[in-house]
C-alpha cells in the first residue's frame, strides 16, 4: 500500500512575509493572504484553481522583485504539484525553491528545513525515495537545530522519513519513526486526523516487514486507532479532514474494512460538496 503524508494536502508552512518593508525596491506580496486563498481552494478540491492562483502570485512576486516572498510561493507550488502528479513541474519548482533559498541567504533558518522537507516529498512522491531520504536527513538536522524536539513540525518530518525509510526496506528504521511521530502528535489535541495518517502508515509498514498474515494482530491495532481519531466527536470536520477520510479510506478498504471505507468516501464527498456551496 502507498503511505499517505500529511502533506499531500498542506505543504509545512514556511515563514510568512519576510520581506524587508522598508525596501522601497521591494513591492512584497502578502503571503498570508495567498495561503488563505489557497486552502480555500484545497477545501473544494478544486487543484487547477490553486495551481493557477499561485502561479499569478509567483509572477507577482516576481515582478515585485520580492524575493522572499518568491520563495514561500515555489514551495507552496512543488507540493501542489506534487499532489496533482505534475513530475517535471514539481521537480522544477523544488529545485528553484533550493536556488532561491540559497540566494536569500536563509540556509540556517527553519524554512529552509521546512524547504528541505518539501524537496525531499517531491522526490519520494515519484519513486526517488533514496534521494528523498537524502533531503529528509538535511531537514531532520536543520530540526534539530531550530525547533524543539516535540514540534509539531518534527512530526511530519517523523511521518515522511518513515515512507521513504519502508520504501527502501529499512523497515525498522520506519517503524521508530513512526513511533516517534505519534509520541509528538499526541500532544496536540488538533492532530487526530494526522495521527490516523500515522496510525495507517504503521499498518504498511508492518505488512511489508513481516507479511499480511504474521503481522495481522499489529496492523489491527493499528487499524483501531486510526478508526478512533477518525469518528472521533473531537474531530474537526473541515476541508483537511475531508482530505484525510478520502486518502486513507483506500488502506481501510484494502484491509477489508469496506464499510469503514465507504463511510469516510462519503463524508469526504459531503464536506468538499459543502464547500464549493460556500464558495458560490
Amino acid at each position: 500500500m502507498d503511505g499517505i503524508s500529511q502533506e499531500d494536502y498542506k505543504e509545512p508552512q514556511c515563514l510568512l512575509n519576510m520581506s524587508d518593508p522598508n525596501s522601497k525596491e521591494v513591492r512584497s506580496i502578502d503571503i498570508s493572504r495567498v495561503i488563505d486563498k489557497l486552502d480555500s481552494y484545497l477545501s473544494k478540491d478544486d487543484m487547477p484553481g490553486a495551481k493557477r492562483h499561485l502561479e499569478y502570485w509567483l509572477r507577482e512576486s516576481e515582478s515585485g522583485n520580492d524575493e522572499r516572498g518568491r520563495f514561500s510561493i515555489l514551495n507552496e507550488l512543488m507540493g501542489l504539484c506534487r499532489k496533482m502528479k505534475l513530475e517535471k513541474e514539481a521537480k522544477n519548482y523544488a529545485m528553484a525553491a533550493l536556488e532561491q533559498a540559497e540566494a536569500i541567504g536563509i540556509k540556517d533558518t527553519i524554512s529552509y528545513g521546512t524547504c528541505l522537507l518539501n524537496v525531499a516529498t517531491v522526490y519520494k512522491a515519484f519513486g526517488d525515495s533514496e534521494k528523498a531520504l537524502g533531503f529528509y536527513e538535511k531537514a531532520k538536522e536543520n530540526y534539530g537545530k531550530n525547533l524543539p524536539a516535540d514540534d509539531r513540525r518534527a512530526a511530519g518530518l517523523c511521518n515522511n522519513m518513515g515512507l521513504a525509510l519502508c520504501d527502501v526496506k529499512r523497515y525498522e528504521d520506519s517503524i521508530r519513526s513512526y513511533e516517534k511521530a505519534l509520541e509528538i502528535l499526541k500532544k496536540y489535541d488538533d492532530s487526530r486526523p494526522d495521527r490516523a495518517i500515522t496510525w495507517l502508515n504503521l499498518a504498511n509498514a508492518y505488512e511489508a516487514k513481516d507479511g499480511l498474515l504474521e503481522a495481522e494482530e499489529s496492523i489491527s491495532k493499528c487499524l483501531d486507532e486510526a478508526e478512533k481519531e477518525l469518528l472521533s466527536e473531537e474531530t474537526v470536520r473541515d476541508g483537511y479532514y475531508a482530505f484525510v477520510c478520502e486518502k486513507c479510506a483506500p488502506t481501510f478498504g484494502y484491509y477489508g474494512r469496506f464499510g469503514l471505507q465507504n463511510d469516510l468516501l462519503a463524508c469526504s464527498a459531503e464536506i468538499y460538496e459543502e464547500n464549493r456551496k460556500k464558495g458560490e
